[in-house]
C-alpha cells in the first residue's frame, strides 16, 4: 500500500534509530515517570497519560514504518502487523495485514484524518470548553481552584457563544453547558464535526498515530507526542483553573487579549496538525490528503 519500493535498513541502522528513539521518548515521559514513582498527581500532564492510555513504554518502542524492510530482523518475526520481506530474516510493517486484521479501525483512521484535513479550521471557541465542563458545577474535573470563582467562572459562559466541535470534549460539559453550545456532537457525527482548529482534534493525532502502531514511523509517533504536549498546554493555560501552583501562566481568554493569544496559537497548532495528517496517511498509505 505504500506508493513506491522502499530499500531496506540494514541491522546496524535500525538497531540504531531504535535505540535514539528509545532515548528520545525517555526524555519525554521522564518527568511524568519521576512523578508517578512518587505518587504525585500533576492537572496538565497526566492527561497525556491517562485520557490517552497509553504507557511510557509503548512510546519506546520504534518501528519504521509501513513497507520498510528490516534486514535480519527475525525478533521481529511475531511482532502484530509485520510480515516477511523479499530476503530471508527481512520483515516489515504490513499495511495490508493491519487492514485485514482491523478493517473498522483503518476505515475510521483515515475517514478522521482526510475529513478533518478536508475542512477550514474554525477559530471562535477560544478554548470555552474547559469552562463549559465546570459550568454551575458544584464538583470539579480537576481538585484546584477556579481562577474567577464559580460566579465569576458562570458569567465568562453566559457571555460567550459556545462553539465546540469535538464529541470527547463536548460529553463533559455539565448539564446546564451543553444546551448552550452551537452544535451537540456525538460519536456518529465525530466524522462530519472534526475541524483542523480544535485543540482536541490536534491533540488526537497522536492517538491514531498509536493506534496505527507499527505502520508509522516511531519518528514520527513521538513528534505527535509532542504536538499533544504542546497543545495541552494551551488547553490549560485557557482553562478557567487557577494552575499557578504547577507554575502555569493563564491565558485569560474572557478579555481581547487572552483571546487574541489563544487564536495565534491555535492557527500555529493547526498548521503543525495539517502537516502531521499529510504526512500520516501518505506514510501510511503512500496517498495525500487531498486524494
Amino acid at each position: 500500500m505504500t506508493a513506491e519500493p522502499v530499500s531496506s535498513l540494514p541491522r546496524a541502522e535500525w538497531l540504531e534509530r531504535a535505540e535514539r528513539h528509545a532515548q528520545r521518548a525517555d526524555e519525554l515521559t521522564a518527568a511524568h515517570r519521576e512523578r508517578a514513582a512518587r505518587g504525585e498527581k500533576h492537572p496538565v500532564w497526566d492527561f497525556l497519560f491517562t485520557y490517552y492510555s497509553y504507557k511510557p513504554a509503548q512510546l519506546r518502542r520504534w518501528h519504521p514504518g509501513a513497507g520498510v524492510p528490516l534486514e535480519d530482523a527475525a525478533e521481529r518475526s511475531d511482532w502484530r502487523w509485520y510480515s516477511p520481506g523479499t530476503r530471508s530474516g527481512e520483515y516489515f510493517p504490513d499495511a495490508r495485514a493491519f487492514s485485514a486484521d482491523k478493517p473498522e479501525l483503518a476505515r475510521l483512521v483515515e475517514r478522521m484524518l482526510r475529513r478533518t484535513a478536508s475542512r477550514p479550521g474554525q477559530f471562535g471557541c477560544f478554548g470555552l470548553h474547559e469552562w463549559a465542563m465546570v459550568y454551575r458545577a458544584g464538583e470539579h474535573r480537576h481538585p484546584v481552584p477556579l481562577r474567577l470563582g464559580q460566579e465569576g467562572t458562570d458569567a465568562v459562559v453566559e457571555t460567550h457563544d459556545l462553539r465546540c466541535t469535538h464529541f470527547d470534549a463536548f460529553r463533559f460539559f455539565t448539564p446546564e453547558a451543553a444546551p448552550r453550545n452551537r452544535l451537540s456532537p456525538t460519536r456518529d457525527t465525530q466524522p462530519a464535526l472534526e475541524q483542523p482548529g480544535c485543540l482536541h482534534a490536534g491533540m488526537d493525532l497522536y492517538k491514531w498515530a498509536m493506534k496505527l502502531g507499527p505502520l508509522i514511523p516511531g519518528e514520527v509517533l513521538l513528534d505527535a507526542f509532542e504536538l499533544a504536549r504542546d497543545i495541552r498546554l494551551l488547553d490549560m493555560e485557557a482553562a478557567p483553573y487557577d494552575l499557578s501552583a504547577w507554575g502555569v501562566r493563564p491565558v485569560p481568554i474572557e478579555t481581547a487579549e487572552g483571546k487574541a493569544e489563544y487564536v495565534r496559537r491555535q492557527r500555529g497548532f493547526a498548521e503543525r496538525g495539517a502537516a502531521m495528517r499529510e504526512r500520516m496517511l501518505s506514510l501510511w498509505l503512500g496517498t495525500s490528503v487531498a486524494a
